[in-house]
């Protein structure tokens, strides 16, 4: 579940506010209980754990386990509904540097290497056919919006737009992602590899394929049983090191990336055939999941001194 800073979430705030709602998650982080097996073991009258439980329920956070019920609609069994939240705040704080702003739609990969399950879908209709890596090569695919494959990678070749005497600082990929299953699968981890002009600039691993609520700008013809929404990461590589949403992956920093020495920045975001979580890909546009963007690159830079006479 992602979480803002807005009167849409603050429902779900003020439903974490509670030492009780919080005993309750808890004891539903370990089994699915009745409201009755509930109220004993937190010795709360029914009435009372009745108001915890409607509250709970109405945000999202916990849901009926019709399996558990095993048919008996009479039956309320209650499960978790979510496993993570996640806080978004409305500003990022940049270094004050000048910036380089480039948006990439998913569907302009220049070179790729897909394996089902793969497809790609725009905010309209499924592109081509589910399943079938020729899809990857036709031209509706500039229209793609949504982008998922079990094994492989895809490509993109970005204007590299420095001038002569500017000075990169650090380079930012923000993009929503989450990894592949066949329906979906919120448990299923994926280690998900960046490179950038050839070189392995670090790897996140991704836990799983999102489809707890439904995504706030997913299509209605999406079926809901399939990937909803993935989670936004900051990939950031300065002059020390590359890190992920604040936190070190890797030494490499900006200067191995030689960016003077190409007019174009090649990214390619994919799986490795040696990935431990070799659980897949999907990368979400500005038409699907929770964040109304395509991938975003920024480069920061600062102009050569100027010379005085």
């Amino acid at each position: 579940m992602e979480l803002r800073l807005d009167k849409e979430s603050l429902a779900v705030y003020k439903a974490l506010a509670s030492e009780t709602r919080l005993d309750i998650l808890n004891l539903l982080a370990e089994s699915s209980y009745t409201a009755s097996d509930l109220a004993d073991k937190l010795r709360l009258s029914k009435a009372v754990l009745s108001r915890h439980i409607a509250q709970l329920e109405d945000t999202g956070l916990i849901q009926l386990d019709r399996a558990a019920a095993k048919g008996d609609n009479r039956k309320k069994i209650y499960a978790l509904k979510v496993d993570h939240a996640d806080i978004v705040f409305p500003k990022k704080i940049y270094l004050p540097f000048k910036r380089k702003n480039y948006e990439i739609k998913l569907g302009y990969f220049t070179d790729f290497s897909a394996e089902p399950t793969c497809g790609l879908a725009s905010k309209d209709s499924i592109i081509g056919k589910i399943d079938e890596p020729r899809t990857f090569v036709s031209n509706e695919r500039i229209h793609a919006s949504l982008l998922w494959l079990s094994n492989g990678f895809v490509e993109y070749k970005i204007p590299n737009m420095l001038e002569e005497g500017q000075q990169a600082k650090m380079l930012e990929l923000s993009l929503e992602l989450s990894s592949e299953y066949p329906v979906s699968n919120n448990e299923w981890p994926s280690d998900i590899t960046f490179s950038i002009n050839g070189i392995e600039v670090g790897t996140w691993t991704c836990p799983g394929n999102f489809s707890d609520v439904r995504g706030k700008l997913t299509p209605l013809w999406w079926n809901e049983k399939y990937s909803q929404y993935g989670l936004l990461k900051h990939l950031r590589i300065n002059t020390d090191d590359t890190g992920i949403d604040g936190e070190k992956i890797s030494n490499v920093n900006l200067e191995d990336l030689r960016l003077d020495d190409s007019p174009f920045i090649t990214l390619r975001i994919g799986v490795l055939p040696d990935a431990v979580h070799q659980g897949g890909l999907t990368i979400f546009g500005q038409d699907f999941g929770n964040h109304p963007q395509n991938i975003m690159m920024s480069l920061y830079y600062v102009d050569p001194p100027q010379i005085t006479q």
